[in-house]
């Protein structure tokens, strides 16, 4: 991929996270909570992949882009643990939320999300300003 490409892609997958971050104030007001966690973990999905092309870090699945992230941002310091274990966090309740049964959040589920979910995507938004 040249750095055009890259450019492009990273800028494309950083105005994904915003604009699924932004949507989840719809899931929110029709209730829609499991919907709402799905995209919260998606729009700091995107913003962890955009990171991770701007550097060239391969990961081919869900699991490796959450490895590589903890990997190369979390374990030296560049991105905070907390927001690490957030992002840990957020990965398990999508995968509970979307595929286990009887598995209902809740409105403060959602509510609690909102501030790290913000915080993660904007920590990554200013490291890709500074580079």
């Amino acid at each position: 991929m040249n750095e055009q490409v890259r450019r492009d892609l990273v800028s494309y997958r950083i105005k994904k996270a915003r604009e699924t971050y932004n949507e989840v104030s719809l899931h929110i007001d029709n209730k829609l909570w499991n919907t709402a966690v799905n995209r919260l973990y998606y729009a700091c999905y995107y913003s962890v992949i955009a990171l991770l092309i701007k550097n060239d870090i391969k990961a081919s699945t869900h699991a490796g882009a959450r490895q590589m992230f903890g990997l190369h941002y979390i374990k030296t310091g560049i991105i905070d643990k907390e927001l690490g274990k957030f992002y840990s966090d957020i990965f398990d309740m999508r995968q509970t939320g979307d595929y286990e049964d009887y598995v209902d959040f809740e409105e403060e589920d959602v509510m609690d999300l909102l501030y790290s979910a913000n915080n993660l995507i904007t920590r990554i938004e200013n490291i890709l300003k500074e580079n």
